[in-house]
């Protein structure tokens, strides 16, 4: 009976880990997926689609990610696809989210060069603008349910604290950092020796 609610948990152990081709196509159809909001179709891909990773997992790898310099997206790619097949996999990860969007932003930039001024891809630009920072909030909110579904009223806390201190109060970054990191390893340090006493 306690068998049946354990097989969700471990998707991830299941699953094989995908080849180098493999590994740097599905980061070709996320960037292609998600101008302006590759991060949806990541968690997408990984998480749901391919079970390559637990919704925690992610969340957790993406957090690290925040902490490494450059692109978010761009770190999560080399983060997860060395996880899965070392270096190989980080530069077969790396390659495939950005060829393809590159070589489309080229092709869209001497187009831009040439008819900029026209009105209608003015209007096409801000609408595409409008439909990233709603895709932007889903991810968002999506990545909070494995945090919210847990209630836990200090991990809460400790959230809405950042986003005040950012968000609202507009502290800088990296003095938010050095204050919720320390904190977010040492309360979930505490939580899980209660969890394992």
């Amino acid at each position: 009976m306690h068998e049946p609610d354990q097989a969700p948990a471990i998707p991830a152990a299941r699953v094989p880990s995908p080849g180098l081709l493999a590994l740097s196509l599905a980061f070709a159809r996320m960037s292609l997926a998600g101008f302006g909001g590759v991060l949806v179709f990541a968690r997408r891909a990984i998480v749901e689609q391919h079970c390559w990773m637990t919704a925690d997992e992610f969340n957790e790898t993406f957090a690290l990610c925040h902490f490494l310099p450059g692109p978010n997206i761009v770190n999560l790619s080399m983060v997860f696809g060395s996880r899965l097949r070392g270096i190989a996999g980080g530069v077969a990860a790396f390659t495939g989210l950005l060829l393809p969007p590159t070589l489309i932003m080229t092709v869209l930039a001497i187009i831009y060069a040439r008819f900029g001024d026209v009105e209608m891809l003015r209007r096409s630009l801000a609408g595409i603008s409008c439909a990233a920072v709603g895709l932007l909030i889903a991810v968002v909110f999506r990545m909070m349910t494995p945090l919210l579904k847990r209630m836990e009223i200090v991990v809460l806390i400790l959230m809405l604290g950042v986003f005040l201190a950012i968000g609202v109060l507009r502290l800088p970054l990296q003095a938010v950092l050095l204050v919720a990191i320390p904190l977010s390893i040492g309360i979930t340090y505490v939580m899980r020796r209660k969890v394992a006493a």
